[in-house]
């Protein structure tokens, strides 16, 4: 096949970074005969990824059909795939694809991966796929297309993300990716991992499904890969048997796989994003379609996706605020100012301070100890460390090495004494003003000159916290969101007085807690929680005022939001809830509303507006609503809706005004990383452009 009909597309692409395909032939043992060994390389160093753009594909088939060559004059027995260290490849370079603007443009890179990645698995000898590192999306389609695969143990980042990035595995992932896990599984990838913060499977989850047939430690991954491979072209039998038990299905398997995922879509967008369900509609047709056929399929539904806004979004989102602005956090000081970090003290024992300890133990392999007013709540503590420790051991997301290692980095004790020597001390204690200055107040007399101290709180002033102490200078707001280990969001927060080396220090560590870092003024709630508490005002207004509940509660579905106001707030708990909007109301005034019934439920001892009947549906009880006192003011979705996305662009205005945030685009990335906010969307301030609300309350667009 020519790739002569392609070489306009990269022509419109002149700036791509070209990812090479570099052929080493490499003799098999065993007499297996000749390996051709292409590794993917884009020269820069191993913190940069590989990418496939349209030159990078063009160069990719032609070296396959030069191998094709080979091997039908018998000069090679096999081709095989891998990459630089860390990564077989990211994908698709989205900063190509968001340049092509017409329809006839993103057909053809959609051909264009199809026509390349076909190659591999007629090429006349077996191929396969040695994946070292990140596959993601193409990165994991063009070795789902090779006739075998390997996987090193040390890899991650493996996955098809596409759902989440508002496109379709176009390169023939849902057609072939079924027929390998099964589609239950193959669903878990394409669209329970995407929608679930971009999840994503490690080395050894992705062999337990099937997507790989051997699995090989790092130190040696490439020789044993060789080495498997020469073995594979002997005798395949074993392989294949492995493979058709974990692939077996019936019709029954892949429509229940099917409903699964819709079902998730449903109550993850309320199918307000177009990309998950289309990917839905191809996994569904592909059980009975031909690979062409399904291949044709992925093309169109490319090509109808890049076109829609929801794409264009989505790219800002993914590829402008969390893979590029959130790597270079706004007004973050010069690093090498940052102190070095080798113990860390956490106050509290309670779920939060403990999970904020097992996370310090894991990433940054340091001593961690927790302290508490009695020594019971510091043994539980120190045990649930231990435990969620355990589960990560038996679902292999730790060796048992680390896991030991992990367990005894972390101790606990009554007296802050044992601070004396940590560089860095995190207070995770009642979200009470007095409780935390006093706490600080004890820590300064403990610990050394040069140990940062961070709160996580997350409303209350962080220089109010610091402003009896002898050296306010090193007290530096960390919030972090729950659950701990998945939010991948942390507010930092500089108070007027926070010295420049400790907010250095916050960000080093932050960064080596693998967390995406957002500079935060010292204003009340920060951001996310200050935007979210002016949502619950609307919500919980609007149905104080008299709305029915399912209105008020289902009105924000056109946002696609990962759940409704009423079901976060119980997840939150509305105890917390309600302490945070009272802070704002202060902070703020009646902007900021208070909801006197949901002080009523709190008092009831209830855990939230919604309960289930003995149906399993969502209902508000006669007798809860016979507790409340409510208002005979009913209003639409609509307005509902309108109402909420005024709130919204008139406090984020007010926002930038105050200069929470450098700029709209950390307002965008707290959201999209603290809240879920929907890719598909943009970010929350160029959805309030678009539907006009920064218009009407502002007189001016943020973007």
């Amino acid at each position: 096949m020519s790739f002569d009909r392609f070489e306009d597309l990269a022509a419109l692409v002149p700036n791509e970074v070209i990812t090479h395909s570099l052929v080493e032939d490499i003799v098999l043992p065993g007499n297996a005969g000749i390996l051709a060994l292409i590794t993917l390389d884009n020269g820069l160093d191993h913190s940069r990824p590989t990418t496939l753009g349209p030159g990078t594909l063009i160069e990719f088939g032609r070296t396959l059909e030069s191998l094709r060559a080979r091997a039908a004059s018998g000069e090679i027995a096999a081709v095989a795939l891998t990459g630089k260290p860390y990564f077989l490849t990211a994908g698709a370079d989205l900063s190509t694809v968001k340049t092509l603007k017409s329809a006839e443009h993103g057909r053809l890179m959609a051909e264009l991966g199809h026509s390349a990645y076909n190659l591999l698995g007629s090429l006349g000898v077996p191929s396969f796929a040695f994946i070292n590192g990140v596959a993601l999306g193409g990165g994991l389609e063009i070795a789902l297309a090779a006739d075998f695969r390997t996987v090193s143990t040390g890899a991650h980042g493996i996955g098809l993300p596409e759902a989440f990035i508002g496109l379709v595995p176009g390169w023939g992932g849902v057609y072939r990716l079924p027929r390998l896990t099964g589609p239950r599984a193959a669903v878990k990838i394409m669209i329970e991992n995407p929608l679930s913060n971009n999840r994503t499977l490690d080395g050894r989850t992705a062999h337990e499904y099937g997507v790989a047939d051997a699995l090989f430690e790092p130190a040696d991954f490439l020789e044993q890969s060789i080495r498997w491979a020469a073995d594979a072209l002997n005798d395949s039998a074993e392989i294949l048997d492995r493979r058709a038990a974990l692939s077996r299905y019936d019709d029954g398997e892949w429509q229940a796989a099917a409903q699964a995922g819709r079902a998730f879509i449903e109550a993850k967008t309320s199918n307000a994003a177009p990309a998950p369900a289309m990917v839905m509609d191809l996994f569904e047709a592909a059980e009975h379609r031909t690979q062409a056929e399904s291949a044709a399929a992925e093309c169109e539904a490319l090509t109808e996706l890049m076109r829609t806004p929801q794409f264009h979004n989505t790219v800002y989102a993914f590829l402008d605020l969390v893979q590029k602005r959130a790597k270079r956090p706004a007004g973050a000081p010069d690093r090498s100012l940052a102190r070095p970090v080798t113990r860390i003290g956490v106050v509290g024992a309670g779920l939060m301070a403990s999970q904020l300890a097992l996370l310090f133990a894991r990433q940054l392999g340091v001593p961690v100890v927790l302290t508490d007013i009695d020594q019971s709540r510091v043994d539980r503590g120190v045990s649930w460390v231990h435990a969620e420790t355990d589960k990560l051991l038996a679902r292999k997301k730790l060796s048992q090495d680390r896991a030991n290692r992990v367990k005894a980095l972390v101790s606990g004790s009554v007296s802050k004494e044992v601070f004396a020597d940590a560089d860095f001390v995190i207070e995770a204690v009642f979200e009470e003003l007095e409780v935390k200055k006093a706490v600080f107040a004890e820590l300064e007399r403990v610990v050394s000159p040069e140990c940062v101290l961070a709160t996580n709180t997350s409303s209350l002033s962080v220089a109010a916290m610091a402003e009896d102490l002898e050296h306010p200078e090193r007290v530096v707001g960390f919030h972090f969101f729950n659950p701990v280990a998945a939010m991948p969001l942390l507010e930092i927060v500089k108070a007027p007085a926070t010295a420049d080396e400790v907010l250095a220090t916050a960000f080093a560590v932050g960064k080596e807690l693998r967390k995406n870092a957002v500079l935060v003024k010292d204003a009340p709630a920060f951001v996310v929680n200050r935007i979210l508490g002016r949502m619950f005002g609307e919500i919980t207004a609007v149905f104080d005022e008299g709305t029915d509940a399912a209105t008020a509660d289902g009105a924000l579905r056109p946002m696609g939001l990962p759940m409704t106001p009423f079901r976060l707030l119980a997840l939150v708990g509305l105890p917390v809830g309600q302490h945070v909007q009272e802070s704002l109301h202060a902070a703020f005034g009646d902007r900021f509303y208070v909801s006197k019934n949901q002080q009523i439920l709190i008092d009831a001892g209830k855990k939230g507006l919604w309960e289930q009947d003995d149906a399993g549906n969502d209902v508000v009880p006669e007798s809860t609503l016979a507790m409340l006192t409510r208002g005979d003011s009913s209003s639409s979705g609509e307005e509902v809706l309108r109402r909420t996305q005024d709130a919204l662009a008139d406090e984020i205005g007010r926002m930038l005004a105050e200069g929470v945030v450098a700029a709209p685009e950390d307002i965008d990335l707290c959201m999209i990383l603290g809240a879920g906010w929907p890719m598909h969307l943009g970010g929350i301030t160029p959805y309030l452009d678009q539907v006009g609300a920064s218009g009407r309350v502002n007189g001016r667009t943020f973007h």
